[in-house]
C-alpha cells in the first residue's frame, strides 16, 4: 500500500497524476441543482437579492419579492421528475467521456446528496432523490471515474446578500429572507460581510477569514470523501482559505503556501487521497483548484475556467466549460459542436483535459439542441477516437500562425485556417489534426525533422491516403469527401 499523505504542502507535493486521468481527456459535467429552476442562468441564488439586477426582476415578476418568496422556495420547486442518470450517462459515453463530475453543492449552500450535516439536502427536500448516489450508480454502470465538485468555500461571504433589503420602491426596507432566525442555518449568519460596505455586486472576499465556516466546510468535505470515495474533487477557486476577490487565481501576488489558512484546505486534500489509497492501495485520486502558482497547484492538479493555456505543459492541467451558461439559461447561445470539438483538440494537444458541462433543466432532462450537440460529438468520437484518448502532446502542440484568443471567461470560436495543425502522439504514431480543410484538398505539414522518414499516412474514418515528403514538408492528399464535417484527423505512422 502506497504511503499516506499528510496535510502538509511537502507531503502533497508528492501528488502523481493517475494514469485514469491523464489518458480520458474528456469529461462531462452536470452543474446542476435549484437554479436551474428560473432558467436564468448562473448566480440565480445570489443575484436574486441584489436590487435591480435582470435575475432580481425575474424573480419579482415570476415568483415574488425576496422577503416573502426567497431563494429557499425556489428550491421547494425543483423536482428532477424526469431526471435519468443513466439515459444521459449513455449519451455522454457516446459522445467521448472518459470521466464524468457531478456538482455536490453551489454556492447556494444546498446539497445534491443526503447530508447528515445540512438538512437543505435534495435527498429530504425539492426532487427527494440522493442525486449525487444516482449519478455515481449511473457513472459506475458505464465505467467511468467518478467526480464531485464542490463551491461551498465561497458560499459564506457570496450570499451575504439574502441579508440585505431594498433601497427604493414597494418594499423599501423590507428585510429580505436570508434574515429569518428560523432558516439562519441555510443562508448562514454572515452579517460580518453584510456589515463591510463591500459593494454588493461584487463576490468579494471570495473566501471569508471566518474560522468556524472553515472548520464547516471540512466537515463537509470530509462527509463527501467518506460518502462517494470519489475519483476527483474540485474546489471551485483557490486552495481554501486564503482570501481574494476572485475564484481565479493568478499567479503571483498571493500569500505565501505557509499561510495557516491553507490548513483546511490540505486537510481536505490529504483525507481525499488517503481515502483513495485506503480503498484502491495507491492514489487515484485527482484534487483540481484554480490557483496558477505551481508551489500551490502541484498538491493536484491546475484548472482553468472557461479559458486556455498557451501551450504544452508540463503537467496534465484541467480546463473547466459549459454549452452556454453554467446554469440552464433560456436566453444564452449554445456553443456549436465544431467549436466544442475544436477546443477539445486544441487542449489535448497541450497536455490538457477538458470538463464539458451539459446543461439540465430542472426536470433533470436536455433539450434538443444540447442533445444535437451530443450526437454531432458522438459522430465525430466515432471517427477520431483513436487521436483522443489516451494521447499524450508531441514535442510541439502545433503549427500555423493561429491561436486560441486567451482571455478570461471568453471562449471566441477561432478563426482556423488550412495551415493550422495541432499534433498528439499515441503508440509511437503522431496524430495530425487538420484544423480547418485546405480547399486544394492538399494538407501540408511542416513541423517533422528531416530525418523523419514517413513509413505511411492513413486519414481517420478513411484509410490510407496518398503522401509526399520532401524533407521536412510533408504533404498529405486528402479526399474530396472527408469523413466528418468537423475537424479532421490523420494518423502519420514515422519509420
Amino acid at each position: 500500500m502506497s504511503q499516506k499523505f499528510e496535510a502538509s504542502f511537502d507531503s502533497l507535493r508528492r501528488f502523481n497524476c493517475p494514469a485514469w486521468f491523464a489518458d480520458a481527456k474528456l469529461g462531462i459535467w452536470s452543474h446542476w441543482g435549484p437554479q436551474s429552476v428560473p432558467m436564468a442562468g448562473d448566480w440565480y441564488a445570489r443575484n436574486m437579492y441584489i436590487e435591480g439586477s435582470p435575475q432580481y426582476l425575474h424573480h419579482l415578476r415570476h415568483y415574488g419579492h425576496p422577503s416573502k418568496h426567497g431563494y429557499k422556495d425556489i428550491v421547494k420547486l425543483w423536482k428532477a421528475e424526469r431526471f435519468d442518470p443513466d439515459g444521459l450517462m449513455d449519451r455522454y459515453v457516446k459522445a467521448g467521456a472518459k470521466y464524468f463530475v457531478a456538482q455536490a453543492m453551489h454556492h447556494d449552500h444546498f446539497f445534491n446528496y443526503k447530508s447528515n450535516i445540512n438538512r437543505f439536502n435534495s435527498a429530504d427536500m425539492g426532487p427527494e432523490k440522493d442525486i449525487c448516489a444516482m449519478w455515481k450508480s449511473a457513472a459506475n454502470n458505464h465505467n467511468l471515474p467518478f467526480g464531485l465538485t464542490e463551491h461551498l468555500g465561497a458560499s459564506f461571504s457570496w450570499w451575504r446578500v439574502n441579508k440585505m433589503a431594498d433601497k427604493y420602491g414597494a418594499f423599501v426596507g423590507v428585510p429580505y429572507d436570508g434574515n429569518n432566525p428560523a432558516d439562519r442555518d441555510f443562508y448562514f449568519d454572515n452579517y460580518e460581510h453584510v456589515n463591510s460596505g463591500a459593494d454588493p455586486t461584487k463576490a468579494s472576499p471570495w473566501y471569508t477569514a471566518n474560522r468556524k465556516f472553515h472548520a464547516y466546510w471540512l466537515s463537509v468535505m470530509k462527509e463527501l470523501i467518506d460518502r462517494f470515495t470519489p475519483d476527483l474533487l474540485y474546489s471551485d477557486g483557490g486552495l481554501p482559505f486564503v482570501t481574494g476577490d476572485a475564484p481565479h487565481m493568478p499567479e503571483s501576488g498571493w500569500l505565501s503556501d505557509s499561510d495557516p489558512l491553507y490548513q483546511p484546505g490540505l486537510e481536505a486534500v490529504s483525507y481525499l487521497y488517503n481515502r483513495s489509497i485506503e480503498k484502491h492501495g495507491e492514489n487515484i485520486a485527482v484534487y483540481t483548484q484554480k490557483d496558477r502558482r505551481q508551489e500551490i497547484y502541484s498538491v493536484g492538479i491546475l484548472d482553468i475556467e472557461k479559458s486556455q493555456l498557451p501551450g504544452i505543459q508540463q503537467s496534465v492541467w484541467q480546463t473547466d466549460t459549459c454549452i452556454g451558461n453554467w446554469f440552464y439559461d433560456d436566453r444564452q447561445p449554445f456553443k456549436k459542436p465544431g467549436h466544442i470539438i475544436e477546443m477539445l483538440v486544441d487542449i489535448i494537444s497541450k497536455n490538457g483535459v477538458m470538463l464539458l458541462n451539459i446543461l439540465q433543466r430542472a426536470d433533470g432532462t436536455i433539450d434538443e439542441e444540447a442533445d444535437y450537440i451530443l450526437k454531432e460529438m458522438a459522430a465525430w468520437h466515432s471517427v477520431c477516437s483513436e487521436a483522443v484518448a489516451g494521447t499524450r502532446p508531441w514535442r510541439v502542440f502545433g503549427e500555423g500562425a493561429t491561436n486560441v484568443t486567451i482571455k478570461g471567461f471568453q471562449e471566441e470560436q477561432t478563426a482556423w485556417t488550412d495551415t493550422d495543425y495541432r499534433f498528439v502522439m499515441k503508440d509511437n504514431n503522431l496524430y495530425a489534426y487538420v484544423m480547418h480543410a485546405p480547399e486544394n484538398r492538399a494538407a501540408i505539414i511542416k513541423s517533422l525533422k528531416p530525418d523523419e522518414h514517413v513509413r505511411s499516412v492513413r486519414l481517420l474514418g478513411y484509410g490510407e491516403v496518398p503522401f509526399a515528403q520532401n524533407y521536412d514538408v510533408l504533404t498529405v492528399n486528402l479526399p474530396e469527401k472527408l469523413p466528418t464535417p468537423y475537424t479532421n484527423c490523420v494518423a502519420i505512422s514515422i519509420a
